[in-house]
């Protein structure tokens, strides 16, 4: 699913699918306390997938991203403090996420990306994060200028503490237009897994007007991760643009995982401020022996 947790959804699906499968004649075959343990391990990995499979969040609500940067000297936090993840029978909160976007440079933004697990009966933890760069290749609407924008972003998958030990790769590219009627972002994406696999994304974003306070928004998704996942999904939901700096979400995210249903809710904020910089003109002082600048 995006940038995190393939290989857990992969094996929470597997497990999950073989307590679905509890009255048939692998269960039934079984004598004393093997049923049990299966059972219990196919409880365990729903639980897994609600905690642990958790999409990217590049562009709230969405899994993909938009073609567009923090400006200079911005802190751009995305945060979704609580979700609900519902797999079959299986039904949970999931953990918070957090996306931090920093513009350290003109058309350049670093993109650090992160969320909280929480096992049951275990303590919270980092769970599998990624560091990434983001460059506008080309300026357009977005940046207030005609023609479309183009982006790419890239980066290590980081692995998590206690969870995904592995180092992965990502590359997207970014190409964004926006009409009178709303805007449309496109992505392609190009990842080395965790688990060394190859996967490659598709997804395509729809807005409504960008004058709109509160603007419809929909999104379909399709992610192939060689031996592991595949998945399709359908999001719908609105954005509520408070101010430029200041937004909320929410959405409704069906999907296909490996064939399996699981249905998702959003609800989270964006919001920016400025970095303040140190602006006191250097001159010349005493620093280390005599020499040097001070302020």
């Amino acid at each position: 699913m995006g940038k995190n947790g393939t290989g857990v959804l992969a094996g929470s699906l597997s497990l999950a699918d073989v307590a679905v499968i509890q009255d048939g004649p692998i269960i039934s075959a079984q004598r004393g306390g093997w049923p049990r343990l299966v059972i219990a391990m196919g409880r365990a990995g729903a639980v897994l997938i609600c905690l642990l499979a958790w999409p990217a969040a590049a562009y709230r609500p969405f899994d993909g991203t938009d073609a567009a940067v923090a400006d200079l000297d911005e802190v751009e936090i995305e945060l979704q403090p609580v979700g609900q993840l519902k797999v079959g029978p299986q039904s949970s909160l999931i953990a918070p996420a957090v996306v931090y976007n920093y513009g350290f440079a003109e058309r350049w933004e670093m993109v650090l990306q992160t969320e909280v697990d929480s096992p049951p009966g275990g303590p919270s933890s980092f769970a599998a994060s990624g560091a990434f760069l983001k460059y506008v290749i080309q300026p357009g609407v977005l940046q207030g200028q005609n023609g479309i924008s183009i982006a790419t972003e890239f980066g290590p998958l980081l692995p998590g503490i206690n969870n995904d030990p592995g180092v992965g790769f990502s590359w997207a590219g970014i190409v964004s237009q926006r009409w009178d009627w709303g805007t449309a972002h496109f992505n392609v994406e190009a990842n080395l897994t965790r688990d060394q696999h190859g996967e490659a994304i598709l997804d395509v974003i729809l807005e409504g007007p960008s004058k709109w306070r509160v603007r419809p928004v929909l999104e379909v998704f399709y992610d192939k991760a060689w031996l592991e996942t595949e998945t399709r999904s359908a999001l719908v939901g609105a954005i509520w643009q408070v101010r430029d700096d200041l937004s909320f979400d929410a959405a409704y995210r069906y999907a296909l995982v490996n064939g399996r249903a699981l249905n998702e809710i959003r609800a989270g904020l964006t919001f920016a401020f400025k970095v303040e910089k140190d602006a006191t003109p250097a001159k010349p002082g005493v620093t280390f022996g005599n020499w040097g600048l001070s302020r």
